[in-house]
């Protein structure tokens, strides 16, 4: 009786973690939720020219505006994971903008499969809307990008793509930014 009552716990614990395990597998195959802000960011026209000013919030302001995804890689220079982002597989026409103040960055026609799990862009829509710096969190030099009008961290810019028209990669966090359909 006792050995009965032992192997259906056993069964009942088994199947409740069977189940739990593949409504998790089934969710992770999904596509991922396009990141949203959490206040609406006005986005210019892709053709929009930048005249120059710069955007600055307090954290405060910047921690009310965007998800905590969000706000950890554009104000604390967080890294998203690889192949689990919004938009390193999306292949949609269309523009992306910064997620901190909607300047239009990349356009689909620029995007390419890196193979890295994060998007890829070989050119900037405008490069005076990328500003640069070198990092060397790592131990070695990278060059990180963010947006020149917020400050954003976008990612880090490699030329390590020969198989691109500039050789370029713009190796971009889908937290950073916001995607338009044309």
């Amino acid at each position: 009786m006792i050995i009965m009552r032992s192997l259906l716990v056993v069964c009942i614990i088994a199947t409740a973690i069977a189940t739990g395990c593949s409504q998790t597998a089934q969710k992770s195959t999904d596509q991922p939720v396009v990141s949203q802000t959490i206040v609406p960011v006005q986005v210019e026209k892709p053709d929009y020219v930048w005249d120059g000013k710069t955007i600055e919030k307090p954290d405060s302001v910047w921690q009310k505006q965007l998800s905590p995804d969000q706000y950890y890689v554009i104000r604390q220079a967080g890294t998203e994971r690889p192949f689990q982002n919004a938009y390193y597989d999306n292949h949609a026409k269309g523009i992306y903008y910064c997620v901190g103040c909607g300047l239009p960055l990349f356009s689909s026609e620029h995007k390419f499969d890196s193979g890295t799990g994060w998007p890829s862009y070989y050119q900037p829509i405008r490069p005076e809307h990328i500003g640069s710096d070198t990092d060397l969190d790592i131990g070695y030099p990278r060059t990180e990008i963010h947006c020149a009008r917020c400050d954003a961290h976008l990612g880090h810019m490699f030329n390590d793509a020969p198989q691109t028209p500039t050789g370029n990669r713009y190796c971009i966090n889908s937290a950073a930014l916001i995607f338009k359909k044309e």
